[in-house]
């Protein structure tokens, strides 16, 4: 069983086929990257800017437009794996789920223009960050925590020659 990764676009999309695509890649890869077990679900969808600052506001309280979202379903630590998480798999297909991404494509387009790189390294970024988020990362904690995240984000995307650029 691989993992599953549905992406549903809600906003408009350049190249839409390939987007979808690197995100479900980067988004697998990651998990491999963490030890995942066979059979993880995430649940993607691509908004635009008024849509995720709804969503941003409505569940954390902020009133602003941000890149990306991430829901985690299961409580992790830097990555690692509950002892307990097997129990956690829906009983109808088996899946482990992980949680919910919301991406804005539309800052995804912004971002790259401003840092310089292409659209699919922005989008890559943001999918392995989210991903990362999911799997019990968080780069707000502290330095240390933020560096440990930036680590792991630049080993999954450089296996992707998604590489910042300079």
């Amino acid at each position: 069983m691989e993992h599953r990764i549905r992406i549903t676009p809600e906003a408009e999309v350049a190249e839409l086929d390939s987007v979808c695509e690197l995100i479900t890649r980067c988004a697998q890869a990651a998990l491999e990257a963490e030890g995942a077990p066979e059979g993880c679900f995430v649940d993607v969808t691509i908004v635009d800017g008024d849509t995720i600052r709804e969503i941003n506001r409505e569940n954390r309280g902020k009133d602003t437009v941000t890149d990306v979202l991430s829901f985690p379903m299961l409580e992790f630590f830097n990555g690692e794996w509950p002892e307990d998480v097997e129990e956690e798999r829906s009983p109808e297909d088996g899946l482990l789920f992980l949680g919910d991404m919301i991406l804005n494509y539309d800052r995804a387009v912004e971002q790259a223009e401003e840092y310089g790189h292409s659209v699919q390294r922005e989008c890559g970024f943001l999918t392995v960050h989210s991903m990362l988020h999911l799997l019990g990362y968080d780069h707000e904690r502290s330095e240390d925590e933020r560096q440990l995240q930036r680590k792991q984000e630049e080993a999954v995307l450089s296996s992707f020659g998604l590489l910042r650029e300079t």
